[in-house]
């Protein structure tokens, strides 16, 4: 089935113990749709000012990204400029520059309105439940949010977590938003807001996810080769949700397997800067490092 992401997209500078990268490509949606695709169509809504070249429109149409929704404005595109820390676990924005992003009110087109899928990337809650207004019932949807959103806008991300299915958010967001400081806790706590699944992410300890139904933990792929862990998230979400739109059914067994696949494209994309990576992946090595996976976790 197709899968709808709404989102950032933008030119990233980012600085890490390996090195520095000016104005790659980045962005949520971005970095979503990369990993997405890699197991079914999808497509994007986002914004872009005039200064976004058209290499990289057609490289993500080269790979079946439905650009349909991807609205060209008058200006510059978002862009963003962070430094890592010397083990990666930390970073410093130094600069954003929301430019044409800083007024999206995303227009979902007609025909991807009653797409099945659909994950709302990290944005203001008004924004993502405007979203919602213009999709036709989707069969499984996702969000994920922020600190900045959980301290500004509690009341409008309450109402969202009403009408999806997934939330995403890492340990230390979970923990501001419930106000709890045991993970195991704060997980639970996050179901009783109206998610059926919370995905907590812990970087490269892996993830816990929290539903009605189970609980379960997954360590991250074990690669030496981090590079950049920017879109990291973004492009968990990516294959997960991917994944999960290629099956019969939102399972048990199915959302095991779908974190699985989204913890394997996040580790691509952290072995170059911006989408460098995640961008020349195919299917074959997502396959062959979630079989890897598999193995790690049975031998422990």
């Amino acid at each position: 089935m197709s899968l709808l992401v709404v989102g950032s997209t933008a030119f990233d500078t980012v600085e890490t113990p390996h090195g520095k990268a000016e104005d790659c490509l980045g962005g949520s949606s971005t970095y979503f749709c990369l990993a997405a695709q890699l197991f079914t169509p999808t497509r994007l809504v986002s914004v872009v000012g005039e200064d976004f070249p058209a290499q990289h429109r057609s490289m993500l149409a080269d790979r079946g990204i439905d650009l349909g929704g991807l609205e060209t404005k008058p200006g510059k595109t978002f862009r963003w400029h962070g430094r890592y820390s010397s083990d990666m676990n930390s970073r410093d924005t130094i600069d954003v520059q929301l430019n044409t992003f800083g007024d999206f009110r995303p227009k979902v087109p007609a025909a991807f309105q009653a797409t099945p899928f659909v994950f709302l990337a990290n944005g203001s809650p008004s924004t993502q439940a405007s979203v919602l207004d213009q999709c036709e019932r989707p069969k499984f949807c996702v969000a994920d949010t922020m600190d900045l959103w959980i301290e500004h806008e509690r009341e409008g991300l309450a109402a969202l977590m009403q009408r999806i299915d997934g939330l995403i958010v890492n340990d230390s967001e979970v923990k501001q938003l419930t106000g709890k400081s045991n993970l195991i806790q704060a997980g639970r706590a996050v179901l009783e807001l109206g998610p059926k699944l919370v995905i907590v992410k812990k970087g490269e300890h892996g993830c816990f996810v929290f539903s009605n139904f189970f609980h379960y933990a997954l360590p991250a792929y074990p690669t030496e080769a981090v590079v950049d862990p920017t879109g990291a998230g973004d492009s968990f979400a990516g294959g997960f949700m991917g994944y999960l739109a290629t099956c019969d059914s939102v399972s048990v067994w199915n959302l095991k397997r779908a974190v699985a696949y989204g913890t394997v494209t996040a580790s691509l994309t952290v072995e170059g800067f911006g989408v460098e990576a995640i961008a020349r992946a195919d299917r074959q090595q997502v396959e062959r490092r979630f079989h890897e996976l598999q193995q790690f976790v049975a031998g422990a």
